[in-house]
């Protein structure tokens, strides 16, 4: 019997105030640039990648740009300060570095093709109050700045402090201070705005609005830090970069295994490489899962439901349509207009 696909409103109101997980379908759906393989496969079919870089791909088993880019860049500095004379290392970081620069440029949409959808999802996202994105791109960033300018009395709160460094007593922002609601923002898989120095300090690159992506390009260029985010790999590769860092790490280990009684899931395949996240969230409270349905892709809902039943255990499960009114980018019916008699005096 097939899986009932509900419109976003029906079951909206069972997960109100509760978690969002946004996969990469979220940000296909505000740009069909984001629909690539991986940024590997992007500049190998571009011819980016010299022979001497691809050998380092292949020699670490991996294809995540991030942890490459760290590797060379640290060899590089270490060459640097023991005054080794190594032109080879050097030009393998700056090759990796324009590699995953050019990558970027090509797949991530400017902030004006953007802005149009940021309304819709900035009135989506604020009915939570945790939205965990394992996309790297700016949609989610973009939408909190959007909120700035948006007199409601809502906040979305990332935890990083204004020096840039994220605060390890992240549940204080739970705390109102002079908004009614908030919504607080992580990224376990990191994201393109985060970024760490050549003594593993992290922190958030900050520019409001249409500036930002061309100073985290500036940023990266500066030879200053490297990005913070896990691009590719298997499941034990993103566990192992996850580990590596101080923000992914805690944001896995305390932010995931927070208390919570509700789960929506929104254009995430739940592959395999990422069920380590599903792991992670069982025996903290959920009782019923809320997953986004591409035009009614059956196939998909019963994966997806063996699949919770399987990480989470047994919890309730409500399909819904991901192209429904009032979810993510597309705008919630206008209300009907109310007629003298249907006025309570």
């Amino acid at each position: 019997m097939p899986f009932p696909v509900m419109p976003w409103a029906q079951i909206a109101p069972n997960y109100h105030r509760s978690t969002i997980l946004l996969g990469n379908g979220a940000s296909i759906a505000v740009s069909p640039s984001f629909s690539y393989g991986s940024l590997l496969d992007h500049a190998q079919q571009r011819g980016l990648l010299a022979a001497d870089v691809q050998r380092i791909f292949d020699f670490f088993g991996t294809s995540d740009f991030e942890l490459v880019l760290r590797l060379v860049w640290q060899a590089s500095n270490v060459n640097r300060a023991l005054q080794i004379p190594d032109n080879s290392t050097r030009q393998a970081y700056l090759n990796v570095r324009e590699c995953l620069i050019q990558a970027v440029c090509d797949v991530h949409p400017e902030h004006n093709v953007v802005s149009p959808q940021l309304p819709n999802m900035y009135r989506f996202l604020k009915e939570f109050d945790t939205v965990l994105s394992l996309n790297y791109d700016l949609l989610v960033y973009w939408t909190m700045t959007y909120g700035l300018n948006v007199d409601d009395r809502h906040a979305f709160k990332d935890c990083f402090q204004r020096n840039g460094g994220f605060d390890d007593n992240w549940s204080r922002y739970r705390e109102r201070y002079r908004e009614q609601n908030n919504t607080l923002v992580f990224y376990p898989h990191g994201s393109l705005a985060l970024c760490r120095n050549a003594v593993e300090q992290e922190s958030k690159i900050h520019n409001a609005g249409a500036g930002l992506l061309e100073a985290i390009l500036q940023e990266w260029r500066s030879e200053r830090v490297v990005p913070l985010f896990v691009s590719e790999g298997t499941m034990q590769q993103k566990v192992s970069s996850i580990q590596s860092s101080y923000y992914l790490s805690t944001v896995y280990r305390e932010v995931l295994a927070s208390q919570r009684a509700a789960l929506t899931l929104y254009g995430w395949g739940i592959g395999e490489h990422d069920r380590h996240l599903l792991r992670r969230v069982r025996g903290t409270g959920i009782h019923r899962v809320a997953v986004s349905v591409f035009r009614g892709d059956q196939v998909y809902c019963n994966y997806a439901y063996q699949t919770l039943q399987d990480d989470l255990g047994p919890v309730q499960v409500d399909f819904f349509d991901s192209e429904s009114p009032g979810c993510w980018i597309h705008a919630a019916p206008a209300l009907e207009p109310v007629g003298l008699g249907q006025l309570e005096i």
